[in-house]
């Protein structure tokens, strides 16, 4: 056998955009589809998500947000795009909404460091914090759907509707489906309360969105350990 031979079949291995022009092509041209397995790492992607244009929200952001957290995380928590103290640090819920949500992993001893991998729907901000079009969800879906393959979570957590909507499809309002666990491609999710709606209600008590997010967090970290030990 040549070593054309060789190549060719090693070259077989690959994503058939790899070793074309149509690979560094990807983040500026939305016609490119971001097929299954396209990236090999987190830093392929980030690389082409820093670059990227695929869609108007890339001419006004300060930064790209692409995620914080661990890349060996059990838990991916999926929101639905960055606000003005994501664009302008770079990482996704790190403003007041970003804090409560650490308080809120924090108090079933949930960390960035070890459990959990923290992602968007989009990664640029959208114009005065409104909410991504049903286009802009689409182009920049397949960036998450590739996270997801890379991180390869047991749980997905998604805050509020749009990311609900954005990955599952579901139209159920979040007040209705919000704490009960869904099958999403072979994986466990649970749509829970954005942060930013239990800023909005501070209130504690039994009923509450505050009260309901603490049986939430409280039923994911029971799932985790059943998965864990069943490992």
């Amino acid at each position: 056998m040549n070593n054309a031979n060789q190549i060719s079949i090693f070259d077989n291995n690959e994503p058939s955009t790899r070793d074309s022009q149509q690979w560094e092509q990807i983040p500026f041209n939305a016609d490119i589809p971001i097929t299954p397995g396209t990236y090999q790492n987190l830093d392929e992607l980030s690389h082409h998500c820093q670059k990227c244009q695929r869609c108007e929200l890339a001419q006004n952001r300060t930064q790209v947000v692409i995620s914080r957290g661990t890349p060996h995380a059990d838990i991916m928590i999926i929101g639905e795009a960055p606000g003005q103290s994501e664009d302008e640090q770079g990482l996704p819920f790190v403003g007041k909404s970003g804090q409560l949500l650490d308080k809120i992993l924090a108090s079933v001893e949930l960390s960035l460091e070890e459990d959990v991998y923290i992602s968007n729907i989009v990664k640029c901000r959208p114009p005065n914090n409104r909410t991504p079009s049903t286009a802009e969800i689409q182009t920049c879906k397949s960036y998450l759907l590739e996270q997801i393959a890379l991180i390869d979570p047991k749980i997905i957590l998604l805050t509020g509707a749009t990311a609900l909507k954005g990955l599952t499809g579901e139209k159920k309002g979040i007040t209705k489906i919000r704490g009960q666990w869904l099958k999403w491609q072979g994986r466990w999710a649970m749509a829970i309360f954005h942060p930013a709606y239990l800023l909005r209600n501070p209130s504690r008590e039994k009923g509450k969105p505050k009260w309901l997010m603490w049986q939430d967090i409280q039923a994911v970290r029971n799932k985790l350990d059943e998965l864990r030990n069943n490992n």
